[in-house]
């Protein structure tokens, strides 16, 4: 992996965990490649132990693999399984957005609209990264909003499913109509509309769903 630093020896597991767990979602980590505990231990500048760990915690989230020969990789990506999840994101943000919109006010829709545009930027640059952390930023305002850790909780660990999705096929899919909806999700917002807020929110996630699990 590249640009990655040896990390201090404090919560070295969780530290560890981490690092993995976003070499992943990038894709630096892709899919199908094989891991070895013995080399991201020398790479990070920690014990075999907490690598170990971590790699069992990322394993029991479905993002590493290892088979009955000791061989350890990183799990393809089940466009069929994204699809499902995307199911159950929908609903969560849509959620989050009907606890919210009592919250919500207009600087929060201020915030929503500077994320948007560097949403924007990094769509017309082709950042994929950038693109999808500024998407992540966007919805999390409203996450932040609806005051339920819960919901946060369960979308943490379904998220990499769709995120390694979003990147293997960024650029396959029109980024401009995601900023157009984000543009209508800040003036519903503006508008206090609480009926269609979380019908748009839902709409947005479902939609993304279409575009990547079902090219045709």
């Amino acid at each position: 992996m590249k640009h990655i630093n040896q990390i201090s020896r404090i919560s070295l597991r969780d530290q560890v965990y981490q690092r993995l767990r976003m070499a992943i979602i990038n894709l630096e980590l892709k899919p199908g490649q094989r891991i070895n505990d013995k080399s991201l231990a020398e790479q990070f500048g920690v014990s075999r132990t907490p690598v170990r760990e971590a790699l069992k915690r990322l394993e029991d989230e479905g993002l590493i693999e290892s088979s009955p020969g000791a061989v350890t990789k990183v799990t393809l990506v089940d466009e069929q399984e994204a699809k499902h999840a995307f199911t159950v994101v929908a609903a969560l943000h849509s959620l989050a957005a009907k606890l919210a919109i009592s919250y919500l006010e207009n600087t929060h829709a201020n915030e929503m609209e500077k994320i948007n545009r560097e949403f924007k930027h990094a769509i017309e640059q082709k950042d994929a990264i950038k693109a999808v952390d500024e998407d992540t930023k966007f919805h999390r305002v409203l996450l932040k909003a609806a005051h339920n850790p819960e919901i946060e909780v369960a979308l943490e660990r379904i998220m990499p499913k769709i995120r390694r999705l979003e990147l293997l096929k960024f650029g396959s899919v029109d980024g401009a109509s995601s900023v157009e909806v984000h543009r209508q999700i800040i003036q519903v917002i503006r508008q206090q509309d609480k009926k269609n807020l979380p019908i748009l929110i839902e709409e947005n996630w479902l939609s993304l769903s279409q575009l990547l699990t079902n090219p045709s």
